[in-house]
């Protein structure tokens, strides 16, 4: 079971950028589908980005279409989220996840613990 840890949330203000970054252990990382969820206050968790096992095929959930980018480095058994033109309804916790499958997939059995995102107005 691979384990996650996500690192470089924080408060930023409307318009910032800010990187995600999710760093795994206990698994191959290259045999794992890898995604960013998020859950705001109140809300369900709602996916974000999900990227196949080398990076070559990704998606995005309308919303972030465009101003996020999920990328990997499977070198340094990582997964980034960039999230540009960053928005106060971006604000949530970000999950990170894994899951054992080449392609890209919105399915997922492994999480991180999170990191707060916050977006100031």
């Amino acid at each position: 079971q691979v384990q996650l840890v996500e690192s470089g949330g924080g408060l930023v203000q409307a318009g910032d950028s800010l990187r995600l970054s999710c760093a795994a252990s206990g698994g191959t990382f290259s045999n794992y589908a890898m995604g960013w969820f998020r859950q705001a206050p109140g809300k369900e968790r709602e996916f974000v980005a999900a990227i196949n096992w080398n990076g070559d095929s990704t998606y995005y959930e309308d919303s972030v279409r465009g101003r996020f980018t999920i990328s990997r480095d499977n070198a340094k058994n990582t997964v980034y989220l960039q999230m540009n033109s960053l928005k106060p309804e971006d604000t949530a916790v970000y999950y990170c996840a894994a899951s054992p499958k080449y392609g890209v997939t919105t399915n997922f059995g492994s999480w991180g613990q999170g990191t707060q995102v916050t977006v100031s107005s």
